[in-house]
């Protein structure tokens, strides 16, 4: 198995950098990311050989997320810290602190 750590250290820094104002919350093991006037726009979920990355409003984005087809999250599999730092992903980061999520 993979170690999924720094993969999820780097997609929590960005995360955090990349949206000002985020209020966090863990559930299930889960890391939930949110906003007052949005509700919860992100979700980090490590598994044994990926981290998933849901975008709750991600049906959205320009352009959405590659996985998911319910509702309007939509999310990323990713299994390497390079991945973690790529430009689409700062990108989806980035317009989740403006599409509202899940309240």
């Amino acid at each position: 198995m993979p170690d999924l750590h720094p993969i999820v250290e780097r997609l929590d820094e960005s995360i955090r950098e990349t949206i000002p104002g985020l209020r966090y919350a863990i559930k299930w093991k889960n890391a939930y990311y949110g906003l007052p006037e949005l509700g919860w726009i992100i979700e980090m979920v490590a598994y044994d050989v990926s981290v998933n990355v849901v975008f709750f409003g991600g049906a959205d984005f320009d352009p959405p997320p590659p996985l998911g087809t319910t509702d309007r999250s939509r999310y990323i599999k990713l299994t390497t810290p390079e991945e973690a730092q790529g430009r689409e992903i700062h990108d989806w980061i980035k317009q989740a602190g403006h599409v509202p999520g899940w309240k």
